[in-house]
């Protein structure tokens, strides 16, 4: 029971982790934004965390390089739907939300993937589950508020940022067919260089000429490689291994600290606000994820 206990406590500091990774890469691309386009970091973010992953593979996993030709088509839906559509819509709706609303919406993936779960994976989920997930919500509606409770926010932004919440979903959803067959890095690797391959022609169209024209600092410089080895490498690994060995829905409803970190990093880097409102919502949300991986007493 120890053991258990101990590996079930090591798989949720690896879930913690990947939504601090995650939150703060809200802050880390609006960073960018200042230098590059969002197709153009997108691009340049996949790339280089492919390389760093195919180093990795190379060096320990060597014989989990072996190109997956059975589920090919797989793993193309699953680079479709994150990283492509959900960057379209995270990182084209983080240029017109600020960043701790746009992990205020993403932390909303919990609630439609424990509808997931339930009906197509037929993942159990209990009274307490059910209860933490609603918990968890409420906190990050609170984080939404202002003094006055209002919300304001573009309606553009907000649909660009809930398409990558609902790509999210197909992205869990597939994870689950392909995370019991690979190993996790190799998983993030292919679905890496297959984004990296569909945002090209994106890129040369678009945002080659922007990028030349940049001379690049330690902050652009600093902040890319931020995101390609916290966000779009160690984040998804943890997060592969945390879905294969808690479910979907479980490991999704770890998101609601998502805008936790966001709101704590963008008030300390960008200088948004920290109303009473976040920090209540901070710790409700936190309840609610206590809560959320609560098991029945007669599991344990």
């Amino acid at each position: 029971m120890k053991s258990s206990q101990k590996s079930l406590s090591f798989v949720y500091v690896l879930a913690v982790l990947s939504m601090l990774f995650w939150g703060m890469t809200f802050i880390w691309s609006k960073i960018v934004f200042k230098y590059y386009n969002p197709i153009a970091t997108i691009t340049v973010r996949l790339l280089i965390s492919s390389v760093i992953l195919f180093v990795i593979l190379l060096l320990f996993y060597r014989k989990q390089l072996v190109f997956p030709k059975a589920n090919l088509k797989w793993f193309v839906l699953l680079a479709f739907f994150e990283p492509f559509l959900y960057f379209i819509g995270e990182s084209f709706g983080l240029q017109k939300v600020d960043a701790t609303i746009t992990a205020v919406i993403v932390s909303t993936i919990p609630v439609f993937a424990a509808i997931v779960g339930f009906y197509f994976l037929k993942e159990k989920i209990t009274r307490k589950n059910v209860v933490g997930i609603f918990v968890s919500f409420v906190g990050v509606i609170l984080m939404l508020l202002n003094e006055e409770l209002k919300f304001n926010a573009p309606l553009d932004g907000v649909l660009l940022v809930f398409l990558a919440v609902l790509s999210a979903i197909g992205y869990g959803t597939l994870l689950k067919k392909v995370s019991a067959d690979y190993h996790p890095i190799f998983i993030i690797f292919i679905q890496n260089v297959i984004g990296f391959i569909m945002f090209l022609p994106l890129f040369l169209f678009f945002d080659l000429d922007c990028v030349i024209n940049v001379v690049p600092n330690f902050e652009l410089i600093s902040s890319i490689l931020m995101l390609s080895i916290f966000g779009s490498s160690l984040a998804f690994i943890f997060y592969t291994f945390a879905i294969r060995e808690i479910g979907m829905a479980k490991a999704n409803v770890f998101t609601n600290l998502i805008p936790i970190f966001t709101a704590t990093g963008s008030f300390i880097l960008l200088n948004e606000m920290f109303t009473s409102f976040k920090i209540i919502g901070m710790l409700v949300a936190i309840t609610g994820v206590y809560l959320s991986q609560l098991k029945p007493k007669e599991d344990n």
